[in-house]
């Protein structure tokens, strides 16, 4: 089934990549192991894109992704006019805590992390609580293909192709109780491997914890991503199961997730503890609500450098805004921000 989402993002016809390529792309990917997730051309690339994939580093993926891959839903929903990010930028110019503060050191030290086997437990407010190995967790959903930006509170931005599922799938089967307004969701916690968890220095409270309104985790763009670029998560960017909602602030999109509640009460977030004033609940993209010390009206697309920046105007909720104003009507977005 072609999912599409009809909206002021979606590619116009003449956009979208003829039916050629995408079935040549789900071709390879069936043929063999080696090919699965790396070389085969992205299946709503334009042939004059396939040189930004030429750098996209070959995996191990475990068994319940590769045998997913081939039936992989294609979703005709493209970023207009603008460039994907590089995979090298986007693997190596990162915010994971856990593996350090520097934009290089998720990359340098995330490589210890052990990602298989893998437990996701669902709690809290539901009708079917459960721990959960990685690749049951994963049984139930057809994986889909997202293209969207990435918009960092720090003013700096990508547009990255993810491979995931809606969260609202998840959240129908595990059954909220009428009392389950939230979601908290929490990160791995192993100093063992995570050095920035050992760091005296460090702010955080680990285990890291994010949140949503259950509305807000039921629309269609919200996902949990197990793969971008065509291949599995990398480390660095949250292997093996990741939050992305789009209209958010970056951290809003927790990595590693290990564990998922739903609670009657909102739940107090890792920014929020260290510094509310900032880093709100919400965290949803406002060109019109500075950060108190840099503005949020620009951002600069990455890759950019001094002598060519690559600094562009910030869209309200990051240009998602036809799919998600509707769950802010009435909310003050500067005070709730």
């Amino acid at each position: 089934m072609l999912i599409k989402l009809p909206k002021a993002s979606d590619s116009k016809e003449s956009d979208i990549t003829p039916e050629s390529f995408y079935l040549s792309r789900r071709s390879l990917l069936g043929s063999s192991l080696a090919g699965l997730a790396v070389s085969a051309l992205p299946c709503w690339a334009k042939a004059e894109e396939a040189a930004r994939y030429a750098d996209v580093e070959p995996g191990k993926p475990p068994a319940w992704f590769t045998e997913k891959l081939p039936q992989t839903q294609w979703q005709a929903v493209n970023v207009k006019g603008e460039a994907i990010t590089p995979f090298k930028d986007a693997t190596h110019y990162n915010n994971f805590y856990e593996f350090g503060t520097d934009k290089s050191d998720p990359a340098q030290n995330a490589g210890a992390l052990k990602t298989q086997p893998w437990t996701v437990v669902i709690d809290g407010e539901v009708g079917k609580p459960g721990r959960y190995a990685l690749e049951d967790f994963m049984k139930p959903y057809q994986l889909e293909e997202r293209i969207y930006r990435l918009r960092c509170v720090e003013a700096w931005s990508m547009v990255i192709p993810w491979m995931g599922f809606p969260l609202s799938a998840l959240l129908k089967q595990v059954e909220p109780t009428s009392k389950a307004k939230y979601i908290r969701f929490e990160t791995l916690q192993d100093p063992k491997v995570m050095p920035g968890q050992r760091s005296g220095f460090a702010l955080i409270d680990w285990p890291y914890v994010e949140g949503l309104r259950l509305d807000e985790a039921m629309n269609p763009l919200a996902i949990l991503a197990v793969g971008m670029y065509g291949r599995e998560l990398p480390n660095q960017n949250g292997a093996p199961l990741r939050l992305v909602v789009p209209w958010k602030y970056g951290f809003k999109s927790v990595k590693s997730i290990v564990r998922i509640s739903l609670v009657e009460d909102q739940p107090k977030t890792t920014w929020q503890s260290i510094a509310a004033d900032e880093y709100g609940f919400y965290a949803n993209v406002n060109p019109q609500v500075d950060h108190p010390r840099w503005t949020q009206a620009r951002e600069r697309r990455l890759p950019s450098s001094l002598f060519s920046p690559n600094v562009r105007e910030t869209q309200m909720f990051n240009g998602y805004g036809d799919e998600v104003a509707s769950l802010y009507s009435g909310l003050d977005l500067r005070k709730n921000y």
